[in-house]
């Protein structure tokens, strides 16, 4: 998984990607962020397995955002899992750790 940011002015853009490895055969995955109250964000299955999808966020309204990817399975399981590769982890206030995206430009 990996995650990859285009910055524009006051936004910046968040790309998630998740190898089709770390797709662990789900038929859905979806981003749960705290940018929208942890509301699902679905990313969209590619032909090679590989699942994509990003989200625009202003620069200056928080340093960092935590989040975590839901797998849905054919047989209607669900699993929250971070990201295999975020650039940091923080504590989960319901046990574990979530990933940790931040969203200030490097110079």
């Amino acid at each position: 998984m990996s995650v990859s940011k285009r910055f524009n002015k006051d936004k910046v853009t968040v790309s998630f990607y998740i190898r089709k490895e770390a797709a662990q055969d789900a038929s859905e995955i979806d981003l749960v962020c705290e940018h929208n109250g942890w509301q699902s964000v679905a990313l969209k299955k590619q032909k090679n397995g590989t699942f994509r999808g990003s989200i625009t966020l202003p620069v200056d309204e928080k340093p960092t955002y935590q989040y975590k990817f839901k797998y849905t399975f054919e047989d209607g399981s669900v699993k929250y899992d971070n990201d295999w590769d975020a650039e940091a982890y923080t504590p989960s206030p319901f046990g574990g750790d979530n990933s940790v995206f931040s969203v200030e430009a490097k110079d």
